[in-house]
């Protein structure tokens, strides 16, 4: 009963964002190209979604890696749709490289389209990887990150498993570095029967980020594995400090 009041209250707040993101997006679209508004407001959204109920703690190591200043790839582990608000923590303004099918989603996929989020269609792995790094680069050089889930899919188990190599790719062409967040707790947030779990905590990691001229001088597998055991072994500590 108290999961389906705050669903219905979630919903209402959703629609008053959606309609006053739009009107923000109009209004301030000749001085705030890079969408720094819209993003703003979706980070006012999120923490209402997680502050409200009393015993869901979050937990937030290594804020301070993140420097609102600077652009980056943001490569993070994907465990369930909680990861995608749980990022909005961060003081950066970013868009999400998704798939076509999350842009067909109520609500959400509205939310994509006022933030300019990047569209790939997955069935077309050459075409999706120009898609990202074509759009990417075009966020990138008006201010903005770029945030991508390296594994392509959700982990089906909790761990993290091999990376693909688009979000490295993309790291090299625009020139930025790699900022490497691991999240812990999001995939059970939400029971299987759709019921919230009213005492539960999620931590987000951020590592220190590659800086740009390491991205250019390794090679994108390499530097890949590198980012992805850096992530896998985040974990595990994380893990130890529940």
């Amino acid at each position: 009963m108290l999961s389906a009041l705050y669903y219905l209250i979630l919903i209402a707040l959703c629609t008053v964002f959606l309609v006053v993101s739009a009107v923000a997006l109009v209004v301030c679209w000749p001085f705030d190209r890079a969408r720094r508004v819209v993003h703003e407001l979706s980070r006012v959204l999120v923490r209402i979604f997680f502050f409200v109920p009393p015993f869901w703690r979050l937990r937030v190591i290594g804020r301070e890696w993140a420097d609102p200043t600077k652009s980056y790839v943001i490569v993070l582990n994907h465990n369930t749709v909680v990861d995608i608000p749980a990022l909005y923590l961060l003081p950066l303004n970013f868009r999400w490289v998704s798939k076509r099918e999350v842009f067909r989603v109520p609500f959400f996929g509205q939310f994509l389209v006022l933030h300019g989020d990047i569209c790939i269609d997955r069935g077309r792995a050459a075409e999706a990887r120009d898609q990202m790094v074509g759009k990417g680069c075009e966020w990138i050089r008006r201010g903005a990150s770029v945030a991508v889930f390296p594994e392509g899919t959700r982990s089906k188990d909790g761990e993290i498993h091999r990376f693909k190599t688009g979000a490295f790719t993309l790291a090299k062409e625009a020139g930025v570095g790699v900022l490497p967040v691991v999240l812990d707790g999001t995939a059970t947030l939400i029971r299987r029967n759709l019921a919230f779990d009213w005492r539960h905590r999620i931590t987000l990691r951020v590592l220190p980020p590659v800086p740009p001229a390491t991205v250019a001088a390794t090679e994108v597998h390499e530097l890949a594995q590198q980012v992805h055991d850096s992530m896998a072994e985040a974990l595990r500590e994380v893990r130890m400090e529940r």
